[in-house]
């Protein structure tokens, strides 16, 4: 039987979008999501110690981020991203195994490693598989349901992490995220990859590296769409580490917290879906959509209520439907070369401030409420969103 022209391109979008769709619900289809907080808390950790074991999280990262991407640009891209799973599920394994606050710091090195293997790579890897099919253009509603795969399998690790941990405790939880860690990186040998490296072949990774800075230098579209990312990705992404804590402080059990953290996932999950349909929002319309999250996100977390953690929901929805959107302004910016070294230069932007984010946190959460904190640190969405509305007012003027 001979397929037709058309039909090899949508057998081709087909297994890449499968693949993609299923390595992203199982990579973070990890029950230890939403008690991992409380599991430091119960071993003994102050929210010093807590908040320093992020930091590292985001600092292992911001260590091994841009190498890792621009290597991701001289090798097998695919490679990293089965070869990252499995370095986090040696982490999950630790922190279960003997818990304490070294164990932790491991655990993280390893889950921050694994992670920076897999950022730049996997967008670079679609992106580029979806041009070769000449379907470039489907790239922000692809990567929409990705992130709506990868939070529904957040969302349905916090339903389970309940009933799972009532039975077996952080042991039952841990064994369970071990094994999604290993089915993802068995997933992950099932990507294509038809890259072609001609042209960097013999490249070293700082080859690779200086060669994407120069392309941030000398286009300033590209610079621009490059530090959006971090200014939307960051400071939601610090506050979500922290939501357990938040939602525990408005009074309810422990047993129902992971069901308030599911709301709020099931509220993210919503606006990943929508990034195809607003993909062409343009720079006014993000502006407004990052001012509202922030305005949502400030109430909600001030007021300490049920109604309060719903607000938080629908903020948080905003930035991840904000943070697909500077995604996918950056993809279309940069080539196929240095693609997976770019999103990680802007994947390490935001793990720098996503490091700073966790600092203030913990500053003013020494003497202030969760919901307190989280409130003050929606001001930098409100500033990011001047900064896009005045640059859509500068393109506008004669």
């Amino acid at each position: 039987m001979t397929l037709s022209p058309a039909r090899v391109p949508a057998t081709g979008v087909r297994r890449l979008t499968t693949t993609l769709y299923g390595y992203a619900f199982l990579d973070d289809f990890v029950l230890l999501y939403p008690v991992y907080a409380l599991l430091f808390a119960d071993t003994g950790l102050s929210l010093w110690q807590i908040s320093s074991l992020f930091a590292l999280w985001s600092i292992t990262s911001v260590v091994l981020e841009v190498p890792s991407g621009a290597w991701a640009d001289a090798v097998s891209r695919r490679r990293l991203l089965w070869i990252g799973p499995l370095l986090t599920a040696a982490g999950f394994a630790l922190w279960v195994a003997v818990p304490s606050y070294g164990a932790f710091a491991v655990g993280f090195i390893l889950w921050g490693a694994g992670g920076a293997l897999g950022s730049g790579a996997l967008e670079a890897l679609v992106y580029d598989e979806l041009d070769r099919l000449g379907a470039a253009d489907r790239y922000a509603r692809t990567m929409g349901r990705a992130r709506a795969a990868r939070l529904l399998g957040t969302v349905a690790s916090i339903g389970l992490a309940g009933p799972v941990f009532a039975q077996g405790g952080y042991a039952a939880v841990g064994a369970a995220s071990f094994l999604a860690c290993v089915l993802t990186a068995v997933t992950a040998t099932r990507f294509p990859e038809h890259r072609v490296r001609a042209e960097n072949a013999g490249d070293t990774w700082a080859t690779t590296l200086r060669t994407g800075l120069t392309q941030v230098r000398g286009d300033r579209s590209v610079r621009g769409a490059l530090l959006l990312v971090p200014a939307v990705a960051a400071v939601w992404g610090a506050l979500d580490e922290y939501t357990p804590l938040l939602v525990r402080d408005i009074g309810v059990a422990e047993a129902t917290v992971p069901y308030l953290i599911m709301l709020i996932w099931a509220g993210v999950t919503l606006g990943s879906l929508l990034a195809g349909p607003a993909e062409r929002l343009g720079t006014g319309g993000l502006a407004v959509l990052l001012a509202g999250a922030a305005l949502a996100l400030a109430v909600g977390a001030a007021s300490r209520s049920l109604a309060g953690i719903a607000l938080v929901s629908l903020a948080f929805a905003g930035f991840q439907l904000a943070e697909v959107l500077a995604d996918v302004r950056l993809q279309h910016r940069i080539d196929e070369s240095r693609r997976a070294t770019l999103t990680s230069v802007a994947s390490l932007g935001t793990e720098l401030a996503t490091v700073a984010t966790f600092g203030v946190y913990a500053l003013l959460g020494t003497d202030a409420p969760h919901g307190t904190v989280f409130a003050v640190l929606a001001f930098p969405y409100l500033v990011t969103a001047l900064v896009l509305a005045r640059a859509r007012a500068a393109t506008a003027r004669p």
